[in-house]
C-alpha cells in the first residue's frame, strides 16, 4: 500500500481541488440540520469519485462505502460534519459566506473537504486496500442533540459494523503543519442549563413589599460555584458558567421573573448525574429561602469523548512516522465539546487536531469567531493525516 512518500505526492496532487471545494463550501454555509445544499454538494462530488453511498440520514447524512480489494472484513469509519454557525463573517476573503448571518467559523467545511480528498485517494487504490471504508457525512454537530447520535440511532455504525472510528478538528491554536493527538479522555459531556427565578415585583424604591428576584439570582449564580469547589472530587474536571441572565425590569421597577442560562461540563458520568440533583437541589433550597422559587431545566448534552488507548497510540505512531516527531504534539484535556463523543461511547475511537494557524498571514482566530480561517496548506497535511492512520495497518 501506500508509503509515506506517495501518501505526500498524492495529497499534494490534490490540493489545488481541495482548495476549490473548500472555498465552495466556505462561501455556501448552512445551519444545523438544513445542510441541503451542502449534501447535494457532497453526493455529487461521491458520484464524479465513482464511490457509492446512502443519503438520507437525519434528512441530510450521508454515508459512503469503499471496498477494500484485499479486504479482511474489517471496517474503518471516518467522519466529517456539515453544518455552520449562526455567525456573520467578517474576513473579507474572497470566499467568504455568501449566506447573511450564516458562517464556517468552526472549520466544518475543512473536515468535509478532507473528507472527500480522502475519500478520492483510498478510492483511486482501493484494489490494495486491507479494510472497508465508511464515509461519514453528519449534520448537526452544533445542536443538540447533535446530529452523531442521531446517525447512530439510524444505523450509521451497522451493516457493515464499525470496527474502528476517526476524525479530526481545526485547531487555530496551533501552527500549520502541526497535528495533536490525546489518549484517553480529551473532551466534556455538556449540558445546559436553564433557571427561572420567580419572585413578586414591584416599585424599587419599596424592596420590602417585594421578593426580588434579581437578588436571588445574584446570590444564586454566586453560590452554585461550591457545587463545583465544594462538592465535586478534585481529581474531576468540571466547570459551572453562567453566561445570560435576563430580568426585564427597569432602574426603578423590580421585575416578577429572571431567566438565567449556563452550562455544566465535565469528565466523568456519575457526578455528573450527581451534579445535575446538586445544581436543582441547592438552586430551589436557596430561592426558598429568600421567599422565592425557582423552576430549574437541565437539558442534558453530549457526553464526555474517550479516545481509545490502544487506537491513538497506534496512530500516533503513524502521524510520527508520516510527519516527524517534532510535528506531533500531545493535547491536554478540553471541557469544550463535540459530539463525535456518542462515537466514542460506542466504537473504538480516536479523535485528533489539526494546526490551521499561521501568524505571518494574519490567521490566529479562534474556532467560533467572525473572523476565523485556515492556512489552506492545513487542507493537504489533514489528507496526509488520515491516510497515514487509515493505511497503517496495510
Amino acid at each position: 500500500m501506500m508509503i509515506k512518500s506517495q501518501i505526500q505526492q498524492k495529497s499534494t496532487e490534490i490540493l489545488d481541488e481541495l482548495i476549490a471545494i473548500r472555498s465552495h463550501l466556505h462561501a455556501n454555509p448552512e445551519l444545523s440540520f438544513k445542510e441541503f445544499e451542502t449534501s447535494k454538494f457532497v453526493q455529487n462530488k461521491l458520484d464524479e469519485y465513482g464511490i457509492s453511498y446512502k443519503a438520507g440520514f437525519v434528512e441530510t447524512g450521508i454515508v459512503g462505502f469503499i471496498k477494500g480489494g484485499k479486504s479482511t472484513g474489517k471496517c474503518i469509519a471516518l467522519r466529517a460534519d456539515l453544518d455552520a454557525l449562526p455567525i456573520q463573517e467578517t474576513t473579507g476573503a474572497s470566499y467568504a459566506s455568501k449566506n447573511d448571518g450564516i458562517m464556517h467559523a468552526c472549520g466544518h467545511d475543512v473536515h468535509t473537504t478532507i473528507l472527500l480528498g480522502v475519500a478520492k485517494i483510498l478510492n483511486e487504490n482501493k484494489e490494495d486496500l486491507y479494510h472497508d471504508i465508511k464515509l461519514i457525512f453528519q449534520p448537526g454537530e452544533e445542536r443538540l442533540p447533535g446530529g452523531a447520535s442521531l446517525m447512530i440511532k439510524e444505523g450509521v455504525l451497522d451493516n457493515p459494523k464499525v470496527d474502528e472510528m476517526y476524525a479530526l478538528h481545526v485547531f487555530p491554536e496551533m501552527q500549520v503543519g502541526k497535528v495533536g493527538v490525546k489518549s484517553g479522555m480529551y473532551m466534556a459531556s455538556c449540558d445546559e442549563v436553564f433557571m427561572t427565578v420567580k419572585g413578586k415585583g414591584g416599585h424599587g424604591a419599596m424592596p420590602q413589599q417585594n421578593i426580588d428576584p434579581i437578588l436571588i439570582s445574584a446570590h444564586l449564580i454566586t453560590s452554585l460555584q461550591q457545587v463545583v469547589s465544594r462538592n465535586c472530587p478534585p481529581q474531576i474536571p468540571c466547570v459551572l458558567s453562567f453566561g445570560k441572565i435576563e430580568g426585564l425590569g427597569a432602574t426603578n421597577v423590580i421585575p416578577d421573573n429572571v431567566a438565567l442560562e449556563g452550562t455544566f461540563r465535565t469528565m466523568n458520568e456519575d457526578w455528573r448525574a450527581e451534579a445535575h440533583k446538586t445544581i436543582e437541589h441547592h438552586a430551589k433550597t436557596l430561592a426558598k429561602s429568600m421567599g422565592g422559587d425557582v423552576h430549574v431545566d437541565i437539558r442534558k448534552g453530549y457526553p464526555y469523548l474517550e479516545n481509545h488507548p490502544e487506537l491513538t497510540a497506534k496512530a500516533k505512531a503513524s502521524l510520527i512516522n508520516q510527519f516527524g516527531e517534532d510535528k506531533v504534539e500531545e493535547l491536554p484535556l478540553r471541557l469544550t465539546a463535540e459530539d463525535f463523543s456518542y462515537y466514542s461511547q460506542e466504537v473504538p475511537c480516536s479523535f485528533f487536531r489539526l494546526g490551521v494557524r499561521n501568524e505571518s498571514k494574519g490567521i490566529t482566530a479562534p474556532v467560533h469567531n467572525s473572523n476565523f480561517d485556515i492556512d489552506e496548506k492545513s487542507l493537504q497535511v489533514g489528507v496526509e493525516m488520515m491516510l497515514a492512520v487509515v493505511l497503517r495497518d496495510s
